[in-house]
């Protein structure tokens, strides 16, 4: 019993390490679209969702066929709102209106957020090591998106940190609310309806810009840069980490945020459009021990 366990976290942690690494890519490989303004971001984003729902649907249709209970439906209906329409959208929105810089430290609080509600929602204890994990998380990921950069919070920035500093909170109260559905469903069930349900609050504001798009002038590398976000960074990113969260608990998924600015820095890294320094092989060193401690197993639980 206590060795499928071990294996089943075993399998988990692998999927959230390809989860962080689809991410980490996503930040090199997204910039193709978005900085040549050859897709407007909701645009962008009305394409996911509705790659989501393809895929989701067809796969649940062909593997699972499986019924969600009517007590189930306004949990669903909010882990559609918070982990797709609000999570993918408010984003995007509040980087018009603020930096990168300021988006991606605000972004840090994510897994902060996660373990509170998880705590309030599913009575979760908040260990200090699970505390000291993501603090020292933090610090590894603030290290690495603030070196060498600018970064400055202005009364003109204020309202995109907000929205931004709101998507990270629906995010985390997404992985809070969505986990006890994963323990009832299949991942595919609880997907294919998250998407459906998070596209109504998406199609509306993105398929007018999506109509204007000048599709015949992409190239066949910006063709494969979109069917990496569509399919790596959407259907596979998501349906890794609902899998995953039928094994673990809300806080560690939301700690493996920690390592997508690292796993990014290693990109660029081995692309050539990065160096190596010090500060960042100190902040490596401190999101892997974050990861660990948030990770590792409490000995009275499992002894």
């Amino acid at each position: 019993m206590r060795a499928d366990l071990a294996k089943n976290r075993l399998k988990a942690h692998t999927a959230l390490f390809v989860v962080a690494l689809i991410y980490g890519a996503n930040y090199t490989v997204a910039k193709v679209v978005l900085d040549d303004d050859l897709l407007h971001p909701m645009a962008f984003i009305s394409l996911r969702v509705m790659a989501g729902i393809v895929a989701f649907w067809l796969l649940h249709a062909l593997w699972v066929k499986e019924r969600v209970q009517r007590s189930d439906l306004l949990r669903l209906v909010l882990c559609g709102i918070f982990g797709v329409a609000l999570n993918q959208s408010l984003f995007f929105i509040g980087l018009d209106y603020t930096t990168p810089i300021n988006a991606s430290l605000i972004m840090t609080t994510t897994p902060v957020l996660v373990l509170v509600a998880s705590a309030i929602m599913l009575n979760e204890t908040i260990q200090s090591k699970k505390v000291a994990g993501i603090l020292l998380g933090m610090a590894g990921a603030v290290v690495l998106i603030i070196y060498g950069k600018k970064f400055a919070f202005n009364k003109n920035g204020w309202f995109g940190d907000l929205l931004v500093f709101i998507n990270a909170s629906s995010y985390g109260l997404y992985l809070v609310l969505v986990k006890p559905l994963l323990v009832r469903y299949h991942p595919l069930t609880v997907v294919k309806w998250v998407f459906l349900i998070g596209s109504l609050g998406v199609l509306p504001f993105g398929l007018p810009e999506l109509m204007q798009t000048p599709w015949q002038t992409f190239t066949p590398h910006v063709w494969l840069a979109i069917a990496y976000v569509l399919v790596c960074t959407t259907v596979l990113a998501y349906l890794l980490n609902a899998w995953a969260m039928q094994s673990v608990s809300p806080t560690l998924v939301g700690i493996y945020v920690y390592l997508q600015p690292l796993l990014a820095t290693l990109i660029a890294l081995l692309v050539g459009k990065d160096v190596l320094a010090w500060p960042k092989i100190v902040a490596g060193v401190l999101i892997f021990t974050g990861v660990w401690l948030v990770s590792s197993p409490d000995r009275k639980a499992s002894a």
